[in-house]
């Protein structure tokens, strides 16, 4: 067979409908046929008509393509005019010219006029079937029939009646004029062989003429025989010719209905079909292929099959799997090519088998192709939302653990370094309880965009669920360098949004764990890094923490005063202290602060700083919140109507919608009036300067309570709110006032000009924490119409509170003139360097200008050592006092703080014990 591509086949033509045309046959009939695919010779309806045959496609037949097809069953077609009689035919003419012509050679001379008449007639009437061929196109039924028996029967019954004549008078040989009956029979059948009743008529036409000639009885008897049986032969040639009729109509119906449903699924481009020769050169292909293509389907013909698809991009294993197919010769399925068109991503999945001809010879391939592209597009999305997070398009936590995973278990033991910065965002929950979650969905995606620009290239962020979120760097990397990061995110992450309009300011805090060093599993990074984390939001919050071994005590410490607490709740363990608020213009009390307080029965008493927080971080704040508000309303009817109590709420409390009702409660149950309670409000309140905020304080006014911003200056929001916010009063945070005396403070310009703006407002001002009298001095000097602290009094219980007053509301500053620096009380392991001699030591309280240590005897006053008071920082000290193993030791110079007010030498580890006079080696 020749390699030379054949032209391309119509989308109706056999080759490609064959096993569509057998489906979607809807009522198959008893008669089968061949599996020819070839369309049936002749027309099957008048425009077929003079076109010639389509040749069987020898490549249709496979090794397996031997099933039988079931005909339709369909009504009889109408006889066609067409099949009555040729619109010409010479050869006939021509042989009765040629018999004419060698009856009169063989004879000698012509027949007689009578005869000679006859056959020119006959000649001349069969010569005129092309104008009753056109004639009875336009004719009427009896004009069709009248020109068949004209043109037909005539010719040939004078032909036949000449002959004989001829043979009886004019000696014309009888053999020779059988041959020329016969052979007009002959050729007369030939043209007629549609129409099996006009060859019996045109035989009888011929053959009648000899019989009626010898006119016997025997003779017309066994004509009329032979009739008889030729019309019973000619009905079963006709009931055979309508069957076969039926067949073909049938199959021309399945092709062409098969056709147009085919040619409907090219077009909607949802499926498509090609075929190949021998070489892998396309030989067919649908049209809608070649235009999502950009080119014509007919130059697509004679080009490898090869060049509809995009290989490179469609991956190794389609293109491997694709050519070893192809160079194989064996079947193919749902193979996923991409397009190879350069304006939009198209993929398509293809399927093909090898086609062999009859003598089981390899021709070429032919198969089809679907659209892939929506469902790759789903698969792609299914994939993106398996591993990145949907909100904010980072690596969501399977991803993030994944890569963790694979850097721990890398085969390479220097591939398994790396850090994880475990980041949980500081007063988010604030802004989905305030502003609603859409407006924390918006800030996350905000947060991320910001957190990648951070990260750069240096390691992957993902989310891990809600506000938390993983960096992972890998390497080993200095914590320095790692440092440096998590400030940069930090820096990053507490600049202003932008949300719906409004102003918000969040931050993030970060616990960091290296490997190996922190651990070598994925579970005992992320515990330790949670940890690091816990340790950063204890500090103050956005900060960074390095994983210690220490943390995990810590972490034990923290789910125990947890569950404490919840006991001590439920237990009614927890106090209210009230601190008396003295008025500068007459030094008397004028109300109260209201305080808690938790005396644990094992542990004493627990710092505020401490269970607050933890109250916060557990959700306990509201329940506490409440009970504190109920007491203090209880306590204060106790006491006289001209002083006041003020009770702190939280920011949780405050987004409550709840809170109005819990404060009208609680008045109504205690009987006092409402312009006696003050509620303390800090400034992280207008983290959301939204509607709900100013509902609420419009809210709180209208019972009648008075309202005091606590902590002033030391949030993080603008004075904007000042504005409308309806406070009665500011309160200074005790961080202004301390150290407001010392030479080169600015804290009293700050106090100033907070006692400035609010009498400019209307407001009173109350300055915290005061505890020298230099410092009163100083507070009064700016203005402060109220003042709080141990210069006065220290939290009292409700018993004593109440035996306070009695004693009148008179109050009298008592204590020292200045103060020295503030010291903290610690347990902390140091060590000293004497001359080179290293000592144990531990400090019991330290302040920025010197501290408490343990662990030395009889050290002269002057001493001078060198002091290491963490891993990484040491500090020239020198001994001032020094009782049994205790002494005072003040420092070269002052350690400094941070915005907190924490000292920054402790923030690290502690240094490592001396052992027999050395340090012990970290392990």
């Amino acid at each position: 067979m020749s390699d030379a591509p054949v032209r391309a086949q119509p989308p109706g033509s056999a080759p490609q409908i064959k096993a569509i045309s057998k489906a979607l046959a809807p009522h198959p009939a008893s008669t089968s046929t061949s599996t020819s695919t070839s369309t049936y010779p002749g027309p099957a309806y008048p425009g077929n008509a003079g076109k010639p045959a389509m040749a069987p496609d020898r490549r249709m037949t496979t090794r397996r393509d031997v099933q039988p097809e079931r005909a339709l069953v369909v009504t009889a077609p109408q006889p066609n005019f067409e099949e009555l009689f040729p619109h010409r035919w010479p050869y006939l003419v021509l042989t009765l010219m040629m018999a004419v012509g060698v009856g009169m050679v063989t004879v000698g001379e012509r027949p007689g006029v009578v005869t000679t008449i006859t056959l020119l007639a006959a000649v001349a009437i069969a010569s005129l079937v092309g104008r009753a061929h056109r004639f009875a196109g336009h004719a009427s039924q009896f004009g069709r029939i009248a020109c068949t028996f004209a043109v037909v029967i005539t010719p040939l019954l004078l032909f036949g009646f000449g002959m004989t004549q001829w043979a009886v008078q004019g000696n014309l040989p009888w053999d020779v004029a059988g041959a020329g009956l016969l052979g007009v029979g002959a050729i007369a059948a030939a043209y007629l062989r549609r129409q099996p009743g006009m060859i019996l008529a045109a035989q009888f036409s011929i053959w009648s003429s000899a019989i009626i000639s010898g006119f016997s009885l025997a003779g017309i008897a066994a004509l009329l025989a032979a009739a008889v049986l030729a019309i019973f032969v000619n009905r079963e040639q006709l009931a055979e010719q309508s069957s076969e009729q039926q067949l073909r109509a049938a199959q021309e119906r399945a092709q062409t209905r098969a056709r147009d449903i085919l040619s409907d699924y090219e077009g909607t481009r949802q499926g498509w079909f090609w075929e190949t020769d021998r070489r892998s050169l396309l030989t067919y292909v649908s049209g809608p292929v070649a235009e999502s293509l950009g080119l014509n389907s007919e130059n697509l013909i004679g080009q490898p099959l090869v060049q509809l698809f995009n290989l490179d991009v469609s991956g190794d294993e389609s293109q491997r799997t694709l050519m070893f197919h192809l160079s194989a010769r064996s079947a193919f399925k749902e193979l996923p090519v991409r397009a190879a068109n350069g304006r939009e991503e198209l993929w398509w999945s293809v399927s093909g088998r090898p086609i062999y001809d009859s003598f089981n010879n390899f021709v070429g391939f032919r198969g089809s192709g679907t659209d892939l592209t929506e469902r790759r597009r789903s698969q792609e999305e299914a994939s993106r939302l398996a591993k990145f997070d949907s909100l904010t398009g980072l690596a969501n936590r399977f991803q993030i653990t994944q890569a963790l995973e694979k850097i721990l278990t890398s085969q390479q033991v220097a591939n398994r370094e790396c850090a994880v910065l475990l980041l949980d965002l500081d007063r988010f929950k604030q802004v989905n309880d305030t502003m609603g979650h859409p407006a924390g969905d918006a800030l996350l995606k905000q947060v991320a965009k910001r957190l990648e620009r951070a990260v750069g290239k240096m390691g992957q962020v993902g989310r891990l669920g809600g506000d938390e979120f993983k960096v992972i760097v890998p390497g080993r990397n200095q914590r320095e360098i790692l440092a440096d990061l998590a400030r940069e995110i930090i820096h990053a992450l507490s600049q202003p949004y932008a949300i719906d309009g409004q102003r918000v300011v969040i931050g993030v805090s970060i616990g960091i764990a290296l490997a190996p060093e922190d651990g070598e599993t994925s579970d005992d990074l992320i515990r330790n890094g949670d940890l690091a984390l816990y340790a950063a939001k204890d500090a103050g919050r956005g900060r960074y923490h390095f994983y210690a071994e220490d943390l995990h005590a810590e972490a034990e410490a923290r789910a125990q005063m947890e569950e404490d607490l919840r006991d001590a709740i439920a237990k009614g363990d927890l106090q209210v202290y009230y601190q008396p608020v003295i008025c500068t213009a007459t030094e008397k009390i004028a109300g109260f602060e209201a305080l808690l307080r938790w005396h644990h029965p094992v542990k004493g008493w627990i710092p505020p700083s401490r269970f607050i927080q933890t109250a916060e971080d557990t959700g306990l704040i509201a329940q506490l919140g409440e009970w504190a508000l109920r007491t203090a309303c209880h306590d204060m009817a106790k006491m006289p109507e001209d002083v006041r109590v003020a009770v702190n709420v939280s920011p949780l409390q405050f987004s409550s919608p709840n809170l109005p009702g819990v404060v009208t409660s609680a008045l109504a149950q205690a009987g006092v009036c409402a312009d006696r309670l003050e509620l303390e409000i800090t400034e992280s309140v207008f983290l959301s300067d939204d509607e709900g905020t100013d509902a609420m304080f419009a809210a709180l006014k209208q019972i009648g309570v008075r309202l005091a911003l606590d902590d002033f200056g030391t949030g993080y929001s603008s004075l904007g709110y000042l504005k409308k916010a309806p406070f009665d009063k500011i309160k200074i945070d005790q961080s202004f006032v301390r150290g407001a005396t010392q030479e080169g403070s600015r804290n009293g310009a700050i106090i100033a000009s907070i006692t400035s703006l609010a009498h400019a407002l209307g407001m009173e001002t109350t300055a915290e924490g005061v505890e020298t009298l230099d410092e009163l001095e100083l507070v009064r000097m700016h203005g402060c119409s109220h003042v709080q602290g141990y210069i006065y009094e220290r939290p009292l219980n409700a018993e004593a509170a109440l035996e306070r007053l009695e004693s009148g509301l008179a109050a009298i500053a008592n204590g020292p003139r200045s103060a020295r620096a503030p010291r903290q009380s610690m347990l902390r392991r140091v060590v000293l360097d004497h001359c080179d001699t290293l000592y144990n030591g531990t400090i019991r309280n330290i302040s920025t200008t010197g501290a408490l240590i343990e662990g030395l005897w009889n050290v002269p006053d002057g001493t001078v050592f060198k002091l290491q008071i963490s891993q990484d920082y040491y500090v020239a000290c020198t001994s001032r006092w020094c009782e049994e193993n205790k002494m005072g030791v003040e420092f070269a110079n002052p350690l400094q703080r941070d915005a907190a007010g924490r000292i920054l030498a402790v923030l690290g580890a502690s240094p490592q014990p001396v052992v027999n006079g050395e340090l012990k080696k970290a392990s």
